[in-house]
């Protein structure tokens, strides 16, 4: 008797711990799955795909972002559409009057970047002018950049670069030879990025591979997932 009761719970354990899993998670998602509809209808948001729990619309983008936000677009949204990927809602702008309306009639809503922990941390509290909250400091910062590292004294000293670029074009094409231009514009915008923070041309240096590497990490780190977002 204590033999067949031992294993009639070794057998029914695991369904037990399954189900006690299970549950919990169904119900989450039940809760999760009114609370976004009952939201969405109160908040008037754009059309929107069928989202997942958690995922959001993460499902329905391919290795070719570009090609699956089209065809969504021409489902769902030929103006403006709506995806969650994960828990950040995105606003998919897909023609020219509504990119109009984004950009520039109602510039100062969509001007401020969503908040990063990762940003906070390369950029020193997200202080960079690309980063920074919409307000008096991202203000005062574009304005001195536009002043200061964007007028047209300042772009006509970059020839050097511009020459040097179309150089290697030149010579490329009078080789016959093929030219990588991905890696010619990451050059060209990395020696022009040097040339406008620090006065400096890098590509005279060794500095400029150590420059292009730090550019790459920030980036991948900026672009990245992150498990605390």
């Amino acid at each position: 008797m204590a033999d067949l009761l031992q294993k009639l719970l070794l057998e029914t354990l695991p369904r037990s711990w399954l189900f006690l899993f299970l549950f919990p998670l169904f119900l989450v998602s039940v809760h999760y799955w009114f609370t976004r509809k009952f939201s969405v209808k109160r908040q008037r948001l754009p059309p929107s795909p069928s989202a997942l729990p958690i995922i959001g619309h993460l499902h329905l983008i391919s290795s070719l972002p570009h090609v699956s936000l089209r065809g969504l677009a021409r489902k769902h949204g030929p103006d403006v559409m709506l995806l969650r990927l994960g828990a950040v809602q995105n606003l998919v702008v897909s023609s020219s009057r509504a990119a109009e309306a984004v950009l520039r009639t109602h510039d100062h809503v969509f001007a401020s970047r969503p908040h990063s922990v990762v940003s906070d941390t390369i950029m020193y509290g997200s202080s960079d002018i690309g980063f920074a909250p919409y307000g008096e400091y991202w203000r005062q910062a574009r304005k001195l950049v536009t002043t200061h590292m964007l007028s047209v004294k300042k772009m006509q000293s970059f020839r050097e670069e511009v020459s040097m670029a179309m150089a290697k074009i030149n010579q490329a094409a009078a080789a016959d030879a093929a030219v990588d231009m991905s890696e010619l514009l990451h050059t060209f915008a990395n020696d022009m990025a040097c040339r406008i923070v620090s006065g400096k041309f890098f590509l005279k240096d060794d500095q400029s591979k150590f420059f292009g590497e730090l550019i790459k990490d920030t980036s991948r780190l900026l672009g990245g997932f992150n498990l605390e977002e």
